[in-house]
């Protein structure tokens, strides 16, 4: 069975694309891969660019580009869509080659975020170089993960475990609201969910993750000391993939988890588990949230 394999790319809407090169530059490490009037986009490996920032009037994520084996995996995964009601749009030639991929397909996700899946995502010739010397895991664990706000849960659980072959990593309670957590390789999640009342739809956070407690620790001080971007939640531990990170605001509202030492999964011997706390200490809220 087809099955998406990693996250590849995310596409962010936002007016301020100074703000943005800043604070991916000198806070997160991230390298510029090309920069317009009215486009930022971002390396943290050797792919031609993971996170794209386009001057729009909205702040927020509005594309996830998910990576699939090849053509034939494209296909039946946007078969399976359509057999499950979604309208999947084979994208052209040039759209694909905009993107830096080979071949794209898109739909829209049931809180109308649109999905892309993708392969043969383009590597850059030049070597990545971090400006605050940051190595990012990546590979087969694509960009990072994701953390989505959602309106009702079991569409999305469908859509991700049944459909597009995401499995189940474990549970977090917030209180009365459940996460849930999925995986599509060895990173403990790639796309996480939770329907939260009362607050905006759509994506919550992106992480990135490093391989160097001592980079998350000098970024985190530039975040206390030089406030280079407001604290959403103070250094701490999760439960379920037990990174240690940080998360600050965005300048489009929407936050970045920042950390390293998170779990990588084995299906074969992994049980999905479940948590009553998201941590084991730390990760503080901060105010105004």
């Amino acid at each position: 069975m087809a099955e998406v394999r990693s996250l590849g790319y995310v596409i962010v809407s936002s007016g301020d694309l100074d703000a943005w090169q800043t604070f991916a530059t000198d806070l997160l490490g991230l390298q510029v891969a090309e920069r317009t009037a009215d486009r930022l986009r971002l390396r943290n490996d050797d792919k031609i660019y993971r996170l794209e920032v386009v001057r729009g009037e909205a702040e927020g994520v509005t594309v996830l580009g998910w990576e699939v084996n090849g053509k034939a995996a494209l296909e039946e995964l946007a078969l399976r869509l359509e057999d499950d009601g979604y309208i999947v749009t084979r994208e052209t030639t040039q759209t694909a080659r905009d993107r830096g991929v080979s071949e794209l397909a898109s739909f829209i996700d049931p809180d109308g975020m649109r999905i892309e899946l993708f392969y043969g995502q383009m590597v850059d010739k030049s070597r990545f170089i971090s400006p605050t010397g940051a190595v990012f895991l990546t590979g087969d664990g694509g960009l990072g993960h994701v953390f989505q706000l959602v309106n009702d849960e079991e569409p999305f659980r469908h859509l991700y475990l049944d459909v597009l072959g995401f499995k189940l990593s474990d549970f977090i309670d917030f209180g009365p609201i459940q996460g849930t957590f999925t995986h599509c390789n060895p990173r403990h999640h790639s796309f996480a969910f939770a329907p939260v009342p009362n607050a905006p739809k759509g994506v919550g956070h992106i992480m990135f993750e490093v391989d160097d407690i001592d980079i998350v620790g000098r970024a985190y001080d530039k975040v206390l000391k030089e406030k280079a971007a407001p604290l959403a939640l103070s250094f701490g531990r999760h439960s379920n993939d037990q990174m240690l990170s940080f998360y600050v605001n965005s300048p489009s509202g929407f936050q970045i988890e920042y950390g390293t030492g998170g779990v990588l999964i084995d299906d074969e011997t992994w049980m999905p588990r479940r948590y009553d706390v998201p941590g084991f200490w730390g990760h503080e809220r901060q105010l105004p949230a």
